[in-house]
């Protein structure tokens, strides 16, 4: 029996009427309506279930081996315990704690897979999913605390199961994977192999894995740089000046320490009879009677980073050298030569963190996994990651969360990287560079193309929201990257998943952390009647029907063209008898008017996206065109379009 029929048979044998109404929304059931209907939800998981198992499997995105399928994936981001959370009683509260009948409001697996179909219809071959990993809880933020403080990188978060089923989260996340793969997508999950939660299950077997600060140091308060207060290490200007310039030089013998107030408040590792869990925290004692605690972590570059501690996690602990036995920049990240050597290394830390994927390929047969912090692993460390992964599966995929787009992320066995242009699509002169060196430079590795991530702001929330959210799904699929969306974006989602990356003050001021669905119970408006499914679907499959042109990164089958007027985006894609072309404006509350040119011969070309029909004219005659807020056009040459001129 698969570990889907097993979902399928517990079901069914478990089944029984609930004492409460529980509804889903109408997405989930036929993916094009909005109203939700009240079920028994044995039965309509059951049948969501028994109609992947009847549906015929279908094949998985392949390419050229190495995990380089990643360049042909079309990828759907899934937060399990956001994105599938509804209130399914309508009582108007989304419950941590399961109903009397056994059943979550907040997002678990079971959801995730019955909202599988869901995702295959829009037309995505990937799953990728934010961490699904065991949560820690001291210090954590929110009411359910960070995905990425992983208290366990073995354990899969128990809250994600359904009390209703008896089956454990191992059993639904096996389902999961089996589902996704009969359907078509590939399964990517994310880590943090760097980091654990300050209450890790590791601190009481392996104390040594671990810093330790004195128990009586306090930890410093947001905007002071005390320095006898524990955190980011405080350097002076000139030792700022020394530090950066050394590293950027690639220097990295005798690094300048931090100052002696900072490397006071640490203490050697007790031993593991020397630590116990007191208060929901681990503490220590040494031999001399010192307690000792496990102190926060905080960014690790640039060393005058003014971010407080973070509270729920802390820094494994890479190398074991009694002159490096602090947190700071140097060992952290940018490690001293002295540190990073092979005899420093705390091997059975290593082989722990090298395990840590292959008991997912083994167990679960996922399909790749997206590197979180992966910059801060010691490079021989994250070399034995990528080889142990390979050595079971030669396909298995990396992506690096890294916003540069550069050969060391290749050197380093990543086949794709989060790169910027989820950082420039709403400036209109930052895509336009962008859409320029994609012309005339093969990028060494593919980026996301994405207007959003889970630490930005929602493209929902800016403004003229329905004309960029359509202007930057147009654009997505048009460049060689990897199309992403994020769950919520097709709903039209305002409200950000984690505020930590291109928010001003005020908007964090608007959205403090323990609302954010990072750390804290949430649900989508999937009953929103106005959503972007077809719009994502259509997109979509203008992506697949063109898929080796557009997503090639050769920069010959990409041609700039320009206009009279500085809002339009004006390029086109051609190769192997294939043309498209697209026209856009970046100007979101306004009407341009404007003439495009094309490098073309005259032709003919039939509207994609849009309601215009353009001709191309000879020389300097070009496309007239009239876009109002953020409108796009995309036109497609007939087969024998003549060849584009750079």
């Amino acid at each position: 029996m698969s570990a889907l029929e097993r979902i399928v048979s517990v079901l069914h044998s478990q089944r029984r009427d609930v004492s409460h109404a529980y509804h889903v929304p109408g997405l989930w059931i036929d993916h094009q309506q909005t109203d939700p209907q009240a079920v028994n939800p044995y039965d309509f998981y059951a049948a969501k279930l028994e109609s992947i198992l009847a549906a015929e499997p279908q094949p998985l995105v392949q390419g050229s081996g190495g995990g380089e399928w990643t360049r042909h994936a079309i990828v759907y981001n899934l937060f399990p315990r956001a994105t599938t959370a509804y209130d399914h009683a309508h009582d108007g509260l989304l419950s941590i704690e399961p109903s009397a009948d056994g059943w979550r409001d907040t997002g678990s697996l079971l959801k995730s897979i019955a909202l599988l179909p869901y995702v295959q219809y829009m037309g995505f071959n990937t799953v990728y999913l934010l961490p699904i990993t065991s949560v820690g809880q001291d210090g954590k933020k929110g009411t359910l605390g960070s995905p990425y403080g992983i208290r366990n990188p073995y354990k899969l978060d128990a809250n994600l199961a359904e009390p209703a089923l008896g089956l454990d989260v191992d059993a639904l996340f096996a389902g999961f994977v089996e589902a996704a793969h009969r359907l078509g997508m590939r399964v990517v999950m994310e880590f943090v192999l760097r980091t654990s939660s300050k209450d890790g299950d590791w601190i009481g077997e392996h104390p040594n894995w671990f810093y330790w600060i004195r128990d009586d140091v306090p930890d410093r308060e947001p905007g002071s740089a005390d320095p006898h207060a524990y955190g980011s290490p405080v350097f002076t200007p000139d030792e700022i000046g020394l530090i950066k310039g050394q590293v950027e030089s690639g220097d990295f013998t005798d690094l300048p320490a931090p100052p002696e107030a900072h490397r006071g408040m640490f203490a050697p590792p007790p031993r593991p009879d020397q630590v116990w869990m007191e208060h929901g925290r681990w503490v220590g004692q040494l031999d001399d009677g010192t307690r000792v605690r496990i102190p926060g972590a905080f960014t690790d570059w640039p060393p005058d980073d003014n971010q407080p501690p973070w509270t729920d996690v802390t820094y494994l602990r890479m190398y074991d050298h009694p002159d490096f036995n602090y947190m700071a920049y140097n060992t952290l990240r940018m490690y001293d030569e002295r540190l990073a050597q092979p005899e420093n290394a705390v091997s059975d830390l290593w082989d722990a963190i090298v395990g840590v994927i292959p008991h997912y390929q083994n167990d679960f047969g996922i399909d790749g996994v997206m590197m979180d912090m992966g910059h801060a692993l010691p490079m021989p460390l994250k070399r034995r990651v990528v080889e142990a992964a390979r050595s079971i599966n030669p396909d298995f995929a990396f992506w690096d969360e890294n916003f540069l787009i550069e050969q060391k992320s290749v050197d380093e066995g990543y086949n794709a990287v989060l790169g910027y242009m989820v950082f420039d699509f709403h400036i209109g002169d930052k895509l336009r560079e962008f859409v320029t060196r994609l012309a005339h430079e093969r990028l060494p590795l593919p980026f996301f193309a994405t207007a959003e991530s889970h630490n930005t702001p929602r493209a929902a929330s800016r403004a003229y929201p329905l004309a960029y959210s359509h202007y930057t799904l147009a654009l997505s699929v048009m460049v060689p990257g990897v199309p992403v969306i994020y769950s919520g974006f097709e709903l039209m989602e305002t409200k950000p998943v984690n505020t930590g990356l291109g928010f001003t003050d005020e908007m964090i001021q608007a959205n403090p952390a323990e609302t954010l669905p990072l750390f804290s119970e949430w649900a989508y408006n999937w009953t929103r009647p106005d959503n972007l499914v077809e719009s994502v679907r259509y997109a979509l499959a203008l992506r697949r029907k063109y898929a080796d042109l557009l997503a090639n990164p050769d920069p010959a089958t990409m041609f700039v063209g320009y206009a009279d007027n500085p809002h339009f985006v004006v390029f086109a894609r051609q190769n192997d008898g294939q043309t498209v072309a697209l026209i856009a404006s970046s100007s979101m509350g306004t009407v341009e008017e404007g003439t495009a040119y094309f490098p073309v011969c005259e032709c003919d070309m039939a509207p994609l996206w849009g309601t215009d029909v353009a001709h191309l004219g000879r020389g300097s005659v070009g496309v007239e065109a009239k876009l109002g807020n953020g409108h796009v056009l995309i036109f497609e040459g007939e087969p024998d379009f003549p060849r584009l001129r750079k």
